[in-house]
């Protein structure tokens, strides 16, 4: 390895970890937002029109709770990469699998399009084929390396 691969690599490793501890702040201060969230929520139960929450909270609470979870993955994704220095297909398929969801969940579908769902639903069934396969794919893999 010549003088400027390492010094492209130290330039490479330097983001990643650059990477790995913003993300790792953005995840605590987004956590601490969702805990307010709740709290709040639950501090004023006479306010809601539900029991304790109403929907249009539960529904924020939950669209709040999976940016964290997305976030989450896309941290332990570059972590992964900074431990092995190579993305892993699996991993990335699951959080767009994960904010397509989020998407699902918070969508008011009385103002969608029809043709907007029907996309919705043939982007999951893409990411979702692509996940089997590439899971499929990983799994004979290591079925031939074990005979």
């Amino acid at each position: 390895m010549n003088t400027f691969e390492k010094i492209i690599k130290s330039i490479e490793r330097i983001i990643i970890v650059t990477l790995v501890a913003l993300m790792a702040i953005v995840l605590v201060l987004s956590t601490a937002e969702v805990a307010v969230i709740i709290v709040n929520e639950l501090s004023n139960p006479f306010e809601s029109k539900g029991i304790i929450i109403d929907i249009n909270s539960l529904m924020e609470i939950f669209g709040f709770f999976l940016i964290v979870l997305i976030g989450f993955e896309l941290f332990e994704t570059v972590k992964l990469y900074l431990k092995e220095n190579v993305f892993h297909g699996e991993v990335i398929l699951l959080v767009s699998l994960i904010a397509v969801s989020r998407k699902v969940i918070v969508l008011d579908y009385s103002e969608e399009d029809p043709l907007t769902l029907f996309a919705i639903a043939a982007i999951i069934t893409a990411i979702s084929f692509g996940y089997y396969l590439l899971k499929k794919t990983l799994r004979s893999d290591k079925t031939k390396d074990i005979e």
